[in-house]
């Protein structure tokens, strides 16, 4: 016989941080920083097949000051390297970011000086995207996957806490260079 029975029906009890965690990853909204061409499969996303609207990201915002997820889509060359950080320095707290295909995550093909190695040069990354460039769906995916990546995310004191945490773990991982023979 739990607190729950006893309460009349239609009585929901939650904390601070659900209740926060639930209006955040359901009201995502993502501002339009599309390269190359991932960026054409990120418009078909929002298109009626797809309909990014059923996770409530349908409103693509082109000012990064009412923006709250950056969808960087495509190769990200030197040039464009301050732009974009610029863009991501302009979006308020909290902010996330998600590296769209191959040449944002990695430098794709282009191996060379003009394009940036990776858009975690620039930007902390939350969410990779592989493929190229990948299809809506797996766009789709990677977007429920930061939805359940924000609902979990903590606030205040226990917010601190757990980033030290995580860059302690991070600190005591085996780095990927010494880590041969392992994977």
């Amino acid at each position: 016989m739990g607190l729950e029975e006893k309460l009349p029906s239609g009585v929901l009890l939650t904390t601070v941080e659900g209740l926060a965690g639930y209006a955040r990853k359901n009201s995502l909204w993502p501002a339009t920083f599309g390269l190359a061409c991932c960026a054409i499969e990120m418009m078909a996303t929002g298109a009626g097949r797809y309909d990014i609207a059923r996770f409530g990201m349908e409103v693509f915002r082109a000012s990064p000051r009412q923006a709250d997820l950056m969808i960087v889509a495509g190769r990200v060359s030197q040039k464009m390297a301050p732009v974009l950080r610029q863009i991501y320095d302009q979006m308020p707290e909290p902010k996330w970011v998600l590296a769209m295909g191959a040449c944002a995550s990695s430098g794709g093909m282009f191996n060379n000086y003009a394009i940036v190695q990776g858009v975690d040069h620039i930007v902390p990354v939350d969410i990779y995207l592989p493929g190229c460039p990948p299809r809506p769906e797996m766009l789709l995916d990677a977007l429920m996957k930061l939805q359940e990546q924000i609902g979990d995310t903590k606030l205040g004191a226990n917010r601190k806490r757990q980033i030290v945490e995580l860059e302690q773990a991070a600190l005591l991982a085996t780095p990927v260079t010494a880590a041969r023979g392992q994977i």
